[in-house]
């Protein structure tokens, strides 16, 4: 081989690959020598990268943190595992709920996997009434859906949920099998009333919800299985009572904290669920921060500092991306509207918009393989469940729903004005619709003199416009003649509504249908 190698980096390539021995940043001046940190800049870095991984860590566990304050909310007012909180009356202010209606029977459950499988039966429902069911992760991922969007359609079913490390015998037949990565489950149960009487279906649902542990080699497994060798040959035991407890008018709270309280609920969750129940990513953040599986949570005073601020960025952070998204996000449901909806540019796992439903069959919408990551937390700061019946584009099952945070001139809603929207003849629902107003703090239903505010076609009170539609005036007082379609809001406080279409049909999936901006009087 002749010739040396000659062993240079021109000054322009070395210029681009290096780090200067003084850097300005955000963080301040950022001091090196030849590549390696200062131990001043070196601990503003970790000091940086720890918040960082706060705020990240905050957002990103807050699905699992909303299950587990709902769940503190329950054991709270004495519902225990495997019991069902039911509304009897409808659900109401009383109660801190995330973004919850009062048109709707609603009956909950956390259900316990550790010892087993367990059952979930659901009693037939069908029209004028009907379920809309689904049992999600305590990290609020979805498992299944029951009632109309699920498998039994309405007619009823054995629900069989397993969970993780179950390698035991399942029936062979009779059960609507899912399995769950966390050792806990939500049931999440909203049925319809009958002509606006809640009783009839309150009634359906004491009598035929049932919730019990699976006992392998029972009912679902036949006795030929038995024969040969391939599982356990059990006795059918009687179904146990299913305690329901009364949530109508009850106050509790089911938000998450927004101070340091918040890493000690996050930190429960992560010590309750195996190691591998939640996201490598979401584990790996609250990792970094100190919230391990079977580790002690024991911040010193440095972190604890960091992680108080990371709280406090996190929150706002979340607030500003559900309250106040960017027109760039792509949330808005109708051009040049305030109305939104971020399920649809990423579904119910915030990859992939829901597909269209058309004459031909189900297509599939355009996918970049990115998580939408901002949708995901305008999502779960101030909603509850997840599913894929809340974005699907089919008519006549399920529910939408689109939000609005500000009026037509893109002003935030002032508790002290007044407004009026109105819904253009032919509301496209199939069932009824309602508009409802939130406390923007709370995100749970606005606290006023009507302790279930919402207004819609199942009151009975309504009235609509020679021209067939329909004005709802929202304010702290009513019009003259108008309290049937007026929704009180508080002087000093502000809020946000959320238009509901049970059934929806397809004007509002084509958007031929389109309700007004809700504007100042």
């Amino acid at each position: 081989m002749s010739g040396a190698v000659k062993r240079e980096v021109s000054a322009v390539r070395f210029s681009g690959i290096s780090t200067p021995d003084r850097v300005e940043s955000r963080l301040g001046t950022l001091e090196f020598t030849d590549g390696a940190p200062s131990e001043s800049t070196a601990q503003l870095l970790y000091d940086n990268l720890d918040f960082v991984h706060g705020v990240e860590a905050f957002i990103n566990a807050f699905p699992g943190a909303s299950l587990e304050a709902m769940r503190q909310g329950f054991l709270s007012i004495g519902v225990e595992d495997n019991s069902v909180l039911l509304f009897s009356e409808l659900m109401d202010s009383a109660s801190l709920f995330l973004t919850a209606n009062c048109d709707t029977v609603y009956f909950l459950s956390f259900v316990d996997l550790t010892d087993g499988p367990m059952v979930l039966d659901v009693p037939p429902l069908g029209p004028p009434s009907g379920i809309l069911g689904t049992i999600d992760d305590t990290w609020f991922r979805w498992v299944t859906d029951f009632g109309l969007p699920g498998p039994d359609r309405a007619q009823g079913g054995r629900y069989l949920i397993v969970g993780p490390g179950y390698d035991g015998k399942l029936p062979d037949s009779g059960y609507h099998v899912s399995r769950a990565r966390t050792t806990r489950v939500i049931v999440l149960g909203r049925a319809f009333m009958v002509d606006n009487d809640p009783a009839p279906t309150v009634a359906a649902i004491r009598d035929g919800l049932r919730i019990s542990k699976y006992v392998p080699g029972g009912q679902g497994t036949a006795v030929a299985t038995f024969l040969a060798g391939e599982a356990p040959l059990a006795v059918v035991p009687p179904v146990p009572v299913t305690q329901f407890v009364e949530g109508s008018g009850v106050s509790f709270n089911t938000i998450p904290p927004n101070d340091f309280t918040y890493w000690d609920m996050i930190n429960n969750l992560v010590q309750q669920e195996p190691a591998g129940a939640g996201e490598p990513e979401t584990l790996g953040l609250l990792a970094a921060v100190g919230i391990v599986k079977d580790q002690p949570f024991n911040p010193d005073a440095r972190m604890r500092k960091i992680l108080e601020e990371a709280v406090v960025v996190g929150n706002a952070t979340a607030r500003t991306v559900s309250i106040s998204p960017r027109p760039e996000e792509g949330f808005a449901y109708y051009p040049d509207s305030q109305w939104f909806n971020m399920l649809f540019i990423g579904g119910y796992r915030f990859l992939d918009p829901p597909p269209e439903v058309t004459a031909d069959g189900v297509v599939p919408g355009p996918t970049d393989g990115a998580r939408k990551l901002n949708a995901r937390t305008a999502f779960f700061y101030p909603y509850t469940g997840i599913t894929p019946a809340m974005c699907m584009r089919l008519t006549g099952i399920g529910s939408q729903y689109i939000m609005t945070m500000r009026d037509g001139a893109g002003e935030y809603f002032d508790g002290g004005r007044s407004y009026r929207l109105t819904l253009p003849p032919d509301i496209p629902e199939n069932r009824f619709w309602s508009v409802m107003v939130y406390d923007r703090q709370t995100r749970s239903m606005l606290q006023t003199d009507q302790a279930k505010p919402a207004v819609g076609s199942q009151s009975g009170t309504v009235e609509t416009n020679p021209d067939g539609s329909t004005d709802v005036y929202i304010g702290p007082t009513p019009p003259d003649g108008k309290t049937g379609n007026w929704l009180q809001t508080v002087p000093g406080k502000g809020f946000f509504a959320i238009l509901r279409l049970y059934s929806p049909l397809q004007p509002f999936f084509d958007k031929t249908w389109r309700p007004s901006e809700i504007e100042p009087m």
